[in-house]
């Protein structure tokens, strides 16, 4: 079978990591793919919003599969663009992404159907809402309504720190279109957690669970980044909390969806605050996390390209998954000044470095020139380890980061720090 992977980043690689391992696989193109996956992949230099010419690549390399995976060309409509022209795409429709393409589409579908979230205004101008912030108790959250590459979101402590985030999304225009519209919303207490399910509309498959952390800086401190690491499992989330999430949130989402006429198909992600009063929604994503996914991939036993294939197909109870018991973590390696201004074009040593079995490194902004690694991007490597537990998977990652170099390299080095904390407070 012929798959085609849209995107370049570290979660687009694990995917084409683990669907090389698939019986099924025979080629595999990534478009636009990257030099980091160029050895599991043929590049193909066509960027994810170019969906037409997507579309007319698969049709004419006959294509089998086409697994998207930013969530930009979901919410774009590029599934209803290759379903038009008979072609087989694993994600959700133009009106199913925007559950992820409008937090303030997802919060009326959870207004409608009962799912817990948090309590919310909308704002279309500035004027209002910093009239708005007068009367807030805080700290209280600021997200921009649209698509921001995971960073439209401010968690203010102050009035001032929320007035700087409405200007900046409506003033300033940081976001761009994605800021026209703000919501500001209740800050939740709790712990954060990310679940994801593959669902043809019908069944729903329940992955693994995993923890990003958001914030730039050690101890969730700095501004929040589109992810700076991931561990999995979450030792601190009971048998009764995962009942909770799957019974309350998965499984309530799809039939929600599908009571309003607008059926979900592919990766729904949710993520999580777990509260006192059970989990509640922060907000969805129409697509794999990222740096979750590449935990996820990491602990999934099975054949990937047959899960996705069947959900396509609308059989994903034909299939079966299974986890690896170990621990994983995934540290994120980004470049100094990520999330906002950040400088490219620096070597990378180390790359060729033995890091053991248990260790993959995923690329997410590379550039190899004359057999040299280069920097390309504000995150430029997930390092991703597998261990007997927590402790352990996280020595192999940082063991393994030690031998990569760049100047200006910024890690963080408390991943799964809530896990670890939890764990100790119950000796």
């Amino acid at each position: 079978m012929k798959v085609l992977v849209i995107g370049s980043g570290a979660r687009e690689h694990a995917m084409v990591w683990k669907l090389r391992q698939s019986r099924h696989v025979t080629q595999i193109y990534a478009a636009p793919g990257s030099d980091g996956m160029a050895s599991l992949a043929e590049c193909v230099p066509l960027k994810p919003t170019q969906l037409r010419e997507l579309a007319d690549f698969a049709r004419e390399r006959k294509i089998d599969l086409t697994v998207v995976g930013p969530e930009d060309p979901l919410v774009d409509g590029i599934v209803d663009l290759f379903q038009r022209r008979g072609l087989r795409i694993y994600g959700p429709t133009q009106k199913a992404a925007r559950l992820e393409g409008s937090k303030a589409f997802a919060k009326e579908i959870m207004s409608r159907n009962g799912i817990q979230t948090g309590g919310h205004k909308v704002y279309e101008s500035a004027q209002p809402a910093l009239e708005y912030l007068g009367n807030c108790d805080y700290p209280i959250v600021i997200k921009a309504d649209g698509l921001a590459a995971g960073k439209g979101v401010t968690v203010a402590k102050t009035q001032e720190q929320a007035e700087a985030a409405v200007r900046e999304a409506m003033v300033a225009k940081r976001f761009g279109a994605a800021g026209r519209k703000l919501l500001i919303e209740d800050f939740l207490q709790g712990e954060e957690v990310s679940a994801h399910a593959i669902t043809d509309g019908h069944t729903i498959l329940p992955l693994c669970l995993a923890q990003d952390h958001k914030a730039v800086g050690d101890g969730d401190t700095g501004e929040n980044t589109g992810g700076m690491g991931t561990y999995s499992p979450l030792p601190q989330v009971s048998d009764e909390h995962l009942a909770a999430i799957e019974r309350d949130v998965l499984v309530q989402t799809v039939h929600a969806m599908n009571r309003e006429d607008v059926p979900f198909k592919g990766t729904l992600f949710a993520g999580l605050m777990m509260t006192r009063q059970g989990p509640k929604v922060l907000e969805y994503n129409v697509r794999f996390g990222d740096p979750e996914t590449q935990s996820i991939l990491m602990r999934m036993k099975g054949d990937f390209y047959e899960v996705l294939s069947a959900t396509v197909d609308g059989k994903l109870d034909t299939v079966e998954v299974d986890w690896d018991p170990r621990a994983v973590v995934t540290v994120v390696l980004a470049s100094g000044g990520y999330p906002r201004e950040f400088e490219k074009g620096y070597k990378i040593r180390g790359l060729d470095s033995d890091f053991g079995p248990d260790v993959q490194v995923f690329h997410a902004g590379t550039k190899r020139v004359d057999g040299q690694w280069y920097t390309n991007g504000g995150r430029v490597l997930s390092v991703v380890a597998a261990g007997a537990d927590l402790p352990d998977a996280r020595r192999k990652a940082y063991d393994a980061i030690a031998k990569i170099q760049y100047d200006r390299m910024v890690f963080r080095k408390d991943i799964g720090w809530r896990a670890l904390k939890a764990q100790e407070g119950r000796k």
